[in-house]
């Protein structure tokens, strides 16, 4: 998953702020620092607090000029992608993790918050999800 920084230059260095999300922002004094930058600040964005019931918008193509491409930490953009998905469906967590037979809703829970889930629980969470790919996660 890729999310989209506009970079502008300054007589001091180099300053970014995402398209898709805002009010993720950074600075760095070179080109190669305001990457490494970028990508700190979006996982921090991304990986929200516990209990936060926001959706995140997932990145688009931009259609601007001075655009650099930032990839987010896989776990996280899977859980990004993951909540989407339920959000889409209008599903409560608990009736996913029914859907899915887990004994207990953390169980669930634990999958939107940066997870690395296993084959298996892929699988499930693909007849609950058919259009889950995680292809777009792993996009760079």
């Amino acid at each position: 998953m890729v999310y989209h920084f506009r970079v502008h230059k300054e007589p001091k260095g180099h300053w970014a702020e995402c398209l898709e999300l805002p009010g993720c922002q950074t600075q760095a004094d070179t080109r190669d620092g305001l990457l490494s930058n970028a990508i700190e600040a979006l996982n921090l964005y991304l990986d929200e607090p516990e209990g936060v019931a926001r959706q995140i918008p997932l990145p688009k193509r931009p259609a601007a000029k001075h655009v650099m491409n930032v990839p987010v930490d896989p776990a996280i953009a899977f859980s990004i992608l993951l909540r989407n998905c339920r959000m889409k469906r209008r599903l409560t967590q608990k009736q996913v993790a029914d859907r899915l037979g887990m004994r207990n809703l953390y169980s669930y829970q634990r999958l939107e918050r940066r997870s690395n889930p296993n084959l298996a629980t892929l699988r499930k969470l693909k007849t609950v999800f058919p259009d889950l790919s995680v292809d777009y996660v792993l996009q760079d």
